[in-house]
């Protein structure tokens, strides 16, 4: 399914965040949304800090949910979780046969991200995941003005545009995304924080 799509009103969206950084586990929250209106459900597993197991977590958690066979795009808010826990979004994609879009408020600081991956004894395996995420696309929604960057696997630039714009209601960020940050801060913290 890499190219574009008949995109449905209440397509079923799955949005993945994390929660803070306190512990070695860390929370990753999914909700399941019908387009940007309606939220159908929620998902959580943990991940571990640092490591290599975010694909194999999101991946898991996917499948093994009752909202699987209804879910038809997964969104991620970045590439890395827990803190350079990298997702490698095409292996994600084959494992669940979802399409995957990858939602980033800013263009990446790559030279600061390689700099920050000489501290870790596997950083060209975490680096070759980083490339291999593709092209990042510029995109501007109806809801503000500001910029966000995309990325993709499993769907046309066109879909992933659409899909965005769809569920992009409140900001320039889609609601699945931007409930799952809100339920996991306010999880982790007692009180959602940050940019939602």
């Amino acid at each position: 399914m890499s190219s574009d799509f008949h995109i449905k009103p209440e397509i079923r969206i799955l949005g993945i965040d994390d929660s803070a950084l306190l512990h070695e586990r860390v929370m990753i929250v999914g909700t399941v949304f019908r387009g940007g209106d309606w939220i159908d459900g929620i998902l959580r597993s943990d991940i571990t800090r640092d490591g290599l197991d975010a694909t194999e977590v999101i991946s898991t958690m996917i499948k093994n949910s009752r909202h699987y066979s209804q879910l038809r795009i997964v969104m991620l808010d970045g590439i890395t979780y827990g803190g350079f826990n990298v997702v490698d979004i095409e292996e994600l994609y084959r494992e669940t046969g979802l399409p995957v879009i990858v939602v980033m408020r800013a263009y990446p600081d790559f030279e600061k991200i390689r700099a920050a991956l000489r501290h870790f004894s596997d950083g060209e395996v975490r680096w070759d995941m980083i490339k291999k995420a593709g092209k990042i696309e510029k995109l501007i929604t109806e809801k503000n003005r500001t910029p966000i960057y995309i990325q993709k696997a499993g769907i046309g630039v066109k879909s992933a545009e659409k899909i965005v714009r769809l569920t992009s209601i409140r900001s320039n960020i889609p609601e699945p995304l931007r409930v799952a940050h809100l339920i996991a801060t306010g999880i982790i913290l007692g009180e959602s924080r940050g940019k939602a």
